[in-house]
């Protein structure tokens, strides 16, 4: 029995020695930072942004690669299947914790096959509508769509996106009945939004919030928990009277799991740095977006709120790939 202990304790020594001696060596080659979506999106803009910095930060080069499909998966399960010894991260968002419920046989779990190391930044939806439709306001919305379901339309980039979901988690806090129009991609959509080819949506607030000032749609309500600096005369759905219907996007770094702990903090250490940075927040700002940071705690505590609740959601309304 003693001899079992000590030969356990003796194991024990090795692997952090081993753990010990891993984070000292890393990085030991260039670092590659996968974007499961296309170039010029939030995620790939994060990227890039961060990738020089990092590289001078950690002396080895950061290769940002592109590995779009499937609303994210291919490129997440590219991320989760590789070497967990920090030299592949996931320019994630919470679109992934979406897409993995959406689509059949995915063959990762967003929950237990990556490690948490920062969040990068969140992006706020605003719920429009066109002029043409009368609609200026959430209630007036509420009680078109309620007087004659299906009536309204609601218009998104794709299924499973983050502009669907939250219209999805919307209409699953009101009990309400609008029909849906995917589109393949942002463009058309905005383009139909603006049109009036369909009646409302949401888009992320720096974009919607010059269309608003323009008198091209109307502001109904923003996703975030608080007003937003951007649109400060909006109000969010909580004030209005519709609880729980927080759709801000957010964006985030992980590695796959089993990464060395001592690398995903060295890691954390270095992102949540560089995401602080003024030039960082001006970047992102110019993109929509607001630079932001967190723990690897705290990045997993979200995680673990936001998969369940996309998951009823998605349940719920009977949400199916295209």
């Amino acid at each position: 029995m003693k001899t079992t202990s000590l030969k356990l304790m003796a194991g024990l020594v090795l692997l952090a020695g081993s753990l010990g001696l891993q984070a000292q060596t890393w990085p030991s080659q260039p670092i590659k930072i996968i974007v499961p979506f296309t170039p010029g999106t939030g995620m790939d803009t994060i990227a890039r942004a961060v990738g020089p910095r990092l590289s001078e930060r950690l002396g080895q080069p950061v290769i940002v690669q592109n590995t779009p499909g499937a609303s994210g998966n291919i490129g997440a399960d590219a991320v989760a299947k590789s070497n967990p010894d920090g030299h592949t991260l996931l320019m994630g968002a919470n679109t992934m914790l979406m897409a993995s419920q959406i689509y059949k046989n995915v063959p990762f779990d967003p929950v237990k096959d990556f490690s948490s190391v920062s969040l990068a930044a969140w992006g706020t939806l605003m719920l429009v509508a066109n002029p043409k439709t009368n609609l200026r306001t959430m209630s007036e919305l509420v009680t078109a769509a309620k007087a004659k379901p299906g009536s309204v339309t609601f218009g998104s980039p794709g299924v499973g996106t983050p502009h669907h979901m939250a219209m999805e988690l919307f209409k699953a806090r009101t009990g309400l009945f609008m029909l849906h129009v995917p589109y393949r991609g942002t463009a058309g959509y905005t383009n139909d939004l603006l049109g009036g080819e369909i009646m409302v949506g949401f888009l992320p607030v720096h974009i919607a919030q010059g269309f608003v000032k323009a008198g091209r749609l109307n502001a109904l309500a923003v996703g975030s928990p608080k007003r937003h600096p951007v649109a400060p005369e909006v109000a969010t759905f909580g004030e209005l009277g519709v609880k729980d219907v927080e759709v801000d996007l957010w964006y985030a770094f992980f590695s796959p799991s089993k990464t060395p702990a001592p690398v995903v903090s060295k890691l954390n250490t270095e992102i949540a740095t560089i995401m602080r940075l003024p030039e960082i927040k001006d970047l992102l700002g110019r993109a929509g977006m607001d630079a932001a940071a967190s723990t690897t705690d705290e990045l997993t505590a979200l995680v673990a709120k936001d998969y369940p609740r996309w998951g009823d959601v998605i349940r719920r309304n009977g949400v199916k790939p295209e």
